[in-house]
Formats: structure tokens, C-alpha cells, sequence
């Protein structure tokens, strides 16, 4: 496994500290602004002080990263409150293109079957959001990627000598169905309400494709991504604010290592 650091403090005088150009993938999932039941952290700022606080996160991160690096930014808005998302995504266009915007789908429909999870909306109005968006920004717009490293198999196997494929692999695209593993894993979330599965993570990891990165989550929560930076040989770096979180995360990598 990749060597996984913590770091516990607030990110934005964390990444002050941190050397410039030295992160190779940055993969986070930020307070949403919209009411979660964090231990410490108040999930409610106005709009504007929301954002200025992102920009404030992005530019550091923008610091810290390798020219050739990738950002993935998870984030979603809520039915009520839909624009936050795009209202960050458009500002951010001052520190980063926008190369690949990934729609992550936690339980999709098919037919009259149904697969993963979601939290239903309970309203007349609205649907269940069954989706968020993931953001894969970069400096310049030309960051090259392993696509088949994250890729799929083919369906049809006679695509591939057909097609002239190396290999039973096609790209994902950018729609990724990753639900969460179990029901067990949904409802155990280690007292923090916003955690992604870990296969979201990976895939980032895989996508941007250079052996034995150098990774970093600024809102770590409870350690998902440096769990995917071990499992991938990857170095993680870990920052949160919340001495809970930091635990639970140091757990979690001590528990994955004796598996």
C-alpha cells in the first residue's frame, strides 16, 4: 500500500503550508452548503460567502497542484436549491478548464428494475436525485488520460478483433454508475453525512493514470480517498478539520491494511 498522511486542521492554512506544484490528483467532496449534519463544521453559509470560501479552497489547490494535474470535484445542489453547483463551476472557469464534467449515478432505472441507492425526496414537486456531478478540472485544458485504466469491458465481445481493440476494454464515458457496495455500507456511515463509496475515487486515480501518484483530499471527512490511494499504491494526503473524522479515518486505513 501507498504511504497515507493525515493532516488535521483547517485546509485552507494547511494548503498555505504545503509545497507548490507537488499534488498530482486532487479528489474532494466539499460541505455542499445545503443543511448536513456535520459534527463541527455549520453547513449553512449565505450563497455568496459560500463561494467565496470555494474560490478561496480552489486557489490553493490550484497552487499545490502539478501542471499536469487533475481535480476532481465532487459536488451537488439539492432539488430546492439546484444552481450552487453550476453557480461554483462557472467561477472556478478563472483557475481551471473544465475537461471532462462526469455525472456520478448513484441508482438508475432501467426497465422496471432498479440498481444502487438514493435518498428519496419527499415532495409533489420534485424527483428523487439519484446523481451528482463530478468535475474533472485542470489547468490547461490537456491533461492526457489512461481512459481504458478506468474503462469498462466490451459488451459484445466481437468488437473487439472487429474493431481492432488491444484489449477487452472501452472507455467509460462520462456517465459512471457506482452505487454504494451493500445496504450496510449506506447506513453505515461512521456519523458523517456526506461519504462517498470508495470505487469513486479509484476511478479518478485510474483515469488520471500516473503510476504511484501523489493524492489529495482537503476535506477528507473519514478517509475515503487515501482508503483508494492505498489500495492503488497511490501516496494520500488526508486534511480535515474534525478530530472525530481524523480518527475514524485513521481507523479505517488501519483496518484495510490488516484486511
Amino acid at each position: 500500500m501507498g504511504q497515507q498522511q493525515i493532516v488535521q486542521g483547517d485546509c485552507l492554512r494547511v494548503l498555505k503550508r504545503m509545497k507548490a506544484g507537488t499534488v498530482d490528483v486532487v479528489i474532494t467532496s466539499p460541505p455542499y452548503n445545503i443543511g448536513l449534519g456535520y459534527l463541527s463544521y455549520k453547513d449553512r453559509r449565505s450563497e455568496a460567502d459560500y463561494l467565496d470560501w470555494m474560490m478561496d479552497v480552489a486557489s490553493a489547490v490550484r497552487r499545490v497542484m502539478n501542471p499536469e494535474g487533475s481535480f476532481f470535484l465532487n459536488i451537488a445542489g439539492t432539488s430546492s436549491e439546484p444552481w450552487l453547483p453550476f453557480e461554483l463551476a462557472v467561477r472556478l472557469r478563472d483557475l481551471f478548464v473544465l475537461q471532462n464534467h462526469i455525472s456520478w449515478v448513484k441508482s438508475i432505472a432501467v426497465g422496471e428494475t432498479s440498481f444502487g441507492h438514493f435518498k428519496p425526496v419527499n415532495s409533489g414537486r420534485y424527483l428523487n436525485r439519484n446523481h451528482e456531478h463530478l468535475f474533472h478540472l485542470t489547468l490547461k485544458g490537456d491533461v492526457p488520460l489512461k481512459r481504458l485504466d478506468a474503462g469498462v469491458p466490451f459488451k459484445d465481445k466481437s468488437n473487439i478483433a472487429r474493431r481492432g481493440h488491444a484489449q477487452d476494454r472501452r472507455c467509460r464515458g462520462d456517465t459512471w454508475f457506482v452505487p454504494y457496495e451493500t445496504v450496510r455500507d449506506r447506513q453505515q456511515k461512521f456519523n458523517h453525512p456526506g461519504t462517498f463509496p470508495v470505487a469513486l475515487p479509484e476511478l479518478c486515480i485510474r483515469l488520471h493514470g500516473q503510476p504511484a501518484p501523489v493524492v489529495l483530499d482537503p476535506f477528507m471527512g473519514t478517509g475515503t480517498t487515501l482508503l483508494a490511494a492505498a489500495r492503488l499504491q497511490a501516496h494520500g494526503i488526508g486534511i480535515e478539520v474534525d478530530p472525530a473524522y481524523v480518527a475514524i479515518a485513521r481507523q479505517r486505513l488501519k483496518d484495510q491494511l490488516e484486511d
